[in-house]
């Protein structure tokens, strides 16, 4: 089988949450037969940061505007059993117009659905999307699921839709040797965001405040001068995906705090927490709807509300931590994986019908 996607990145995973969750589908679709060309604009944002080139089984195509994607985008359509376009691809508009017109299934991604939804909402125009929002694609996939999904189809106009949640590559992220220079008794991975910076500050900045022997780590990009640290708070600037693994595996507790739009929306588990559990490092993270469909709260994840949730979780012993973060392991690796996600996705290939369409 042959898939061709229109997306954001998967070449650079500098301040985007795309591309480690492309590498590990790509490879897991890869395992099972499932060649993928990946269209992605050559942004000197992601070029500066490149950590990624090789897609197993597939290619990349790197390309500086959407006129000279053009020719080979359709060479590559006119054998392809699917093609994809996905939120926030900088051509997402013109790609969209080329899928409707492929002969194989027509495919939606929308890996920020609460986003687009919250944009819609506000009457905010989506730059990925055009009039017609999500009509003329055969089957919508979404990252988050629940009540999101009524929504596409309603809002959008979406003919079908599926859930297609984050997961991890375990062959990537896995318990490794802690390593001092990360070493933490609660840590944060994630790029800067205004909406998830109160509850950093609630769920690790007051705390490390409060706790001036325990050691706090944040890695992660663009975040501003002006950011309130604290003596016993270090900063690593921007780790590459093959960094993770060491970073969570040297942390007693890492943090996850979910973006507003999602939080409110519920059913959108942030690959963070998927990647994190799978090195058994154990999880400290906002509520929102449907975080039990994915790990029992107090068994598999901890589950906080404000600074004192924080605290004790610091506090727990060596033992529990271990215990948690074992079970959060074994969850993951029964339910969360790239494998999993990629039986899914064909799986819901499988079960879309190609519609009858006259030849061009």
């Amino acid at each position: 089988m042959k898939l061709v996607v229109f997306g954001l990145t998967i070449s650079s995973s500098w301040g985007n949450g795309h591309a480690t969750l492309w590498r590990g589908l790509v490879a897991a679709l890869a395992r099972r037969g499932v060649s993928v060309v990946f269209f992605e604009k050559d942004q000197h944002w992601y070029a500066g940061n490149r950590d990624y080139r090789d897609l197993p089984g597939g290619r990349l195509v790197l390309y500086g505007d959407w006129a000279e994607a053009l020719g080979t985008a359709r060479l590559h359509l006119a054998d392809a059993d699917a093609a994809m376009v996905t939120s926030y691809c900088p051509d997402g508009v013109a790609a969209t117009a080329l899928v409707r017109q492929a002969r194989g299934l027509r495919l939606f991604y929308d890996l920020d659905t609460p986003v687009t939804l919250a944009d819609l909402e506000a009457g905010k125009t989506v730059s990925y999307l055009d009039a017609d929002g999500l009509r003329g694609f055969d089957l919508v996939f979404s990252y988050t699921g629940g009540r999101a999904l009524d929504d596409l189809r309603d809002r959008l106009g979406a003919a079908a839709v599926a859930p297609l949640y984050g997961h991890v590559d375990p062959a990537v992220h896995r318990p490794v040797p802690a390593q001092e220079h990360y070493r933490a008794d609660l840590s944060y991975l994630g790029t800067y965001a205004a909406d998830r910076q109160p509850g950093v500050e609630r769920f690790l900045v007051e705390p490390a405040r409060r706790l001036p022997d325990r050691r706090f780590v944040i890695g992660g990009a663009q975040y501003p001068q002006d950011f309130p640290w604290a003596e016993n708070i270090w900063f690593v600037r921007h780790l590459p995906p093959p960094e993770h693994p060491a970073f969570f595996s040297s942390s007693r507790v890492t943090l996850n705090v979910t973006r507003a739009a999602m939080a409110a929306m519920g059913w959108c588990p942030s690959g963070r927490l998927f990647e994190a559990a799978a090195c058994g490092t154990p999880v400290l993270t906002d509520w929102w709807e449907g975080l039990d469909r994915f790990f029992t709260p107090g068994a598999e994840i901890l589950v906080g509300y404000g600074t004192e949730d924080a605290v004790a979780a610091v506090d727990l012993s060596d033992a529990e931590l271990r215990r948690l973060g074992e079970a959060a392991r074994a969850r993951v690796l029964a339910d969360h994986t790239a494998d999993r996600r990629a039986e899914e996705f064909i799986a819901a290939l499988s079960a879309a019908r190609l519609p009858q369409r006259r030849s061009a």
